[in-house]
């Protein structure tokens, strides 16, 4: 799932029907393979958005950042 969100993200031009094959050999179905890339797409919809405007994250998303280092 996360080499097609990837994939998806980076590259959406080389998708190919074997990137749907192997999501269903995984057992995603249908719909859920709709899902994944769904949300792949909106968010990189929103970042692009985001970025484009010169948005900034709001401070506490920031400071939350050592929790994770």
């Amino acid at each position: 799932m996360l080499d097609y969100a990837a994939k998806l993200t980076r590259a959406p031009w080389e998708l190919i029907e074997d990137d749907l094959r192997s999501l269903r050999a995984c057992r995603f179905s249908d719909r859920a393979i709709l899902d994944i890339a769904q949300v792949t797409a909106y968010y990189a919809y929103v970042n692009r958005i985001a970025d484009g405007l010169g948005l900034s994250l709001e401070s506490y998303w920031a400071e939350g950042k050592e929790d994770y280092d």
